[in-house]
């Protein structure tokens, strides 16, 4: 099915937060720069992850690891203009049967054909971005940054809760209680690596529509996969909690990305669904 736009950070499954930063302009990439101060540095990064030079027009297929509350996949992913497609190649490490690669097939099909289906995963996927780019735009406020370390191009830097950040709604909230680390390319002001952590417990409506626990964890980290151009070749997520009438959640989700093939500037939902079931056609003959 169709997923989120790349440039949102992959929105940690969208369950509670989507981390980082914007600000001022970014220095250009290529420009070499004083020292800057934390903040600064990371104002600059995420500006740059906010406006990448190539986010319009660059797009990848990839194979796409998955575990998500013990459930393993294994998946090809082929991104276009108006989101991504995949196609579902494992099962806990096993290929599919013939019934379900006909199922698979059926699935791409259906999809690609339907104007409506199209629209409500466009309208989806907008929504996310818009939640995403709301708590960017909270994170100037919502950290303290200090820098703690540098190996080579790569700067550490430790982010803590701003005592005086005053979150305008839910997700907000969340930020209040959070801290962890971040790796950025000095040179390039992008984002290489971030880990993040719940320190205490996030009471929504004082517990009465739900929580989330201390200890709640997720981590990224990317890769730049052609110049200019980073992608997230892990994800993890790790969280615990209750929702609106004390319904559990538990969030226990690991990817990994590689195998990245540049695909054409201009491929549509329709051309990556003939890859798709040209792949399925494939596997079906072995």
């Amino acid at each position: 099915m169709p997923s989120a736009h790349k440039s949102c950070i992959p929105a940690m499954s969208l369950v509670v937060f989507g981390l980082l930063v914007t600000g001022e302009p970014g220095v250009a990439q290529s420009q070499a720069s004083p020292q800057l101060s934390p903040a600064t540095l990371v104002k600059s990064v995420i500006y740059n992850e906010m406006h990448p030079l190539s986010v319009s027009t660059v797009h990848w297929k990839y194979r796409l690891e998955k575990t998500s509350d013990g459930k393993q996949e294994t998946r090809t992913v082929i991104e276009t203009q108006s989101g991504s497609l995949d196609r579902l190649l494992a099962i806990a490490g096993k290929p599919l049967t013939e019934a379900q690669q006909a199922e698979e097939a059926r699935r791409i099909f259906r999809f690609s054909h339907s104007p409506e289906e199209q629209r409500k995963a466009e309208q989806a996927r907008q929504k996310d971005s818009d939640q995403c780019n709301a708590i960017f735009k909270m994170i100037p406020d919502a950290f303290n940054f200090q820098q703690t370390g540098q190996s080579g191009d790569a700067v550490r830097l430790s982010f803590t809760p701003n005592p005086q950040f005053r979150p305008p709604s839910r997700e907000g909230k969340v930020l209040q209680h959070m801290t962890g680390e971040m790796w950025v390319s000095a040179s390039q002001k992008r984002l290489i690596a971030i880990d993040g952590r719940l320190t205490s417990d996030v009471k929504f409506g004082a517990g009465l529509l739900g929580h989330l626990e201390k200890g709640g964890q997720f981590m990224v980290k990317r890769a730049e996969v052609a110049p200019n151009d980073w992608e997230v070749t892990e994800l993890t997520v790790n969280m615990q909690g209750k929702a609106l009438l004390f319904k559990s959640i538990s969030v226990q989700q690991k990817e990994l990305h590689s195998n990245f093939e540049r695909m054409p500037n201009d491929i549509s939902i329709a051309d990556a669904a003939g890859l798709l079931l040209k792949q399925t056609l494939v596997a079906s003959k072995r």
